[in-house]
């Protein structure tokens, strides 16, 4: 008995000590949305790309100045006439289930990847083979010029670029995975999730990260905390409170009107991971009424101020840029003005008369409004507003995101169901060049949602991608980026930042554009 006692006693007194290791091993995160879904091919959604990166790796990765270094890859070599690449993998890759890394999953991940993602089927289209040499090397043969293979491969956002093993990578790209099977930093852990509380990851012991320090999302992928939780917590006071009574360590977008609050409190860091920032983005569908007239379109560039906008979406000066034109956005090595008008001033005479000369008569205009995100909510608000003083017969109804993003794909007419208008907000990965900004291209009826269709843009976009000299390259971005504002594939509406805020135990955050959790250290 007096052993028991003895036991039970020392054993209490560590328990606080016990608890506080456990504590210092798990970093607790609220992000944008929490985890609904986890196949990278099937969704675009930005937390599905979030998973991503904690349970998978890339063959390549954009650094922080978004230049595309090996990352899985040890080499890559390119033959004289610049269309045949050869890769060769790092030794001592694993999956998670301990099988080795092989070529032949590298292959099945990108095949898998190009039938669905914009990026992935240019590639492709480029693309004459695309063969396994060994177990740790595979080659790409191009059909013709494509001067961004390693960029293309690096893709981030939008369907990312991860390799699974190739038995997952042979499921339809048309069907969801169920086997979450990485080879990164973390593993998933599915038997825990439960959607609407958690996610939960567990640091993968095997994972062998790069001899590099991490840099953007490249680099050593060094998981320094036993297991993250991702926690379900959309109303923004409850994650505030939260994050100031220790209860998470670190929430990814701070609601604007509390970053005061959280910057007061000196056991916080409060400060931005995506440094470029998020710009609005004002989709029209170019296949109905009113907006498939270009000069209906053009009309609505005098009726969008970008400052009104971010001030309506409660945006500090401080994080505002009041005027962007820029498709891919200002603060980047592409940033540009040409050919733009309009978005500082409203100006309802010049915009009426766009739409008289567009034969406006009237027509109900269908503005998709997600009330469940406050910032594509307050920026449909603020524009709907500004519309209407236009002379645009507004319908916006209210709906939450996922109803949106299900509307948006119908191509009947707004009488039946149809729509006209929508807001997103894009980063500057979805923005990125004349490739990856998925919403740019127009190939009419086998594009995305809104369904831009113009071939001049088209054959400029596809003149940037096959020019392998910067200084061409250059140039053809001016052109692109004039012809994408006579085509208004989709209008920018404001160009922000916003905070991210972790408690001061939380060491190793880097401006990584999305949150990735490599390199992040939690002490007590």
């Amino acid at each position: 008995m007096r052993f028991a006692a003895a036991f039970l006693v020392a054993s209490l007194a560590l328990a606080p000590a016990a608890r506080a290791q456990a504590s210092e091993q798990t970093l607790r995160v609220v992000l944008i949305n929490e985890l609904t879904s986890i196949d990278p091919v099937q969704s675009t959604a930005a937390f599905v790309r979030n998973h991503g990166f904690l349970i998978y790796d890339q063959l390549f990765a954009l650094d922080g100045q978004s230049v595309a270094r090996p990352q899985m890859v040890e080499t890559h070599t390119v033959s004289a006439d610049g269309l045949t690449h050869s890769f060769t993998l790092r030794e001592g890759l694993a999956f998670h289930d301990g099988a080795p890394v092989r070529a032949a999953d590298a292959v099945q991940s990108i095949r898998r990847w190009a039938e669905r993602d914009t990026v992935g089927r240019t590639l492709a289209a480029a693309t004459a083979a695309l063969e396994v040499v060994d177990e740790r090397r595979f080659t790409l043969r191009l059909a013709r010029p494509f001067g961004l293979v390693a960029e293309a491969l690096a893709r981030p956002t939008a369907s990312a670029l991860f390799v699974m093993p190739e038995r997952v990578a042979r499921t339809p790209a048309a069907e969801q995975i169920t086997d979450p099977t990485g080879s990164g930093p973390f593993l998933f852990r599915r038997a825990e999730w439960r959607i609407g509380d958690r996610a939960t990851y567990h640091r993968n012991p095997q994972y062998r990260p790069r001899d590099e320090a991490p840099d953007g999302l490249a680099g050593g992928k060094r998981a320094l905390v036993e297991r993250i939780e991702w926690l379900a917590m959309p109303d923004a006071a409850t994650a505030a409170a939260a994050l100031q009574r220790g209860e998470i360590d670190f929430w990814e977008q701070v609601s604007a009107d509390l970053v005061p609050v959280l910057e007061r409190n000196r056991s916080l860091t409060v400060a931005p991971i995506n440094e470029v920032g998020f710009m609005v983005w004002l989709r029209l569908n170019h296949q109905q009424p009113p907006f498939n007239d270009p000069r209906a379109r053009r009309a609505l560039l005098h009726l969008v101020n970008q400052q009104d906008v971010l001030n309506g979406i409660g945006i500090r000066p401080a994080d505002q840029r009041p005027y962007c034109p820029a498709y891919f956005m200002c603060g980047t090595p592409l940033e540009s003005d040409a050919g733009a008008e309009g978005l500082r001033t409203i100006d309802i005479p010049r915009a009426q008369a766009l739409l008289r000369e567009a034969g406006y008569a009237n027509q109900r205009v269908v503005f998709l409004n997600a009330t469940d995100t406050p910032i594509n909510n307050a920026a449909t608000l603020v524009m709907a507003d500004a519309f209407a003083r236009g002379g645009l017969a507004m319908d916006v109804p209210a709906m939450d995101w996922g109803t949106v993003t299900q509307r948006r794909n119908r191509r009947e007419p707004v009488e039946q169901g149809g729509w006209s208008l929508f807001v997103t907000v894009a980063n500057a990965l979805d923005a990125g060049n004349p490739l990856s900004n998925l919403y740019l291209a127009a190939p009419g009826a086998a594009g995305l949602t809104g369904w831009p269709e113009d071939a001049e843009l088209e054959s400029l976009r596809r003149a940037w991608w096959e020019e392998s000299d910067p200084a061409k390259r250059a140039e053809i971005l001016t052109r692109v980026h004039a012809r994408a504002y006579q085509v208004l594939p989709y209008i920018n509406a404001g160009q922000f930042r916003t905070m991210a805020a972790w408690r001061s135990t939380v060491q190793g955050v880097r401006p990584t554009a999305v949150p990735v959790f490599w390199g992040v250290s939690k002490r007590p």
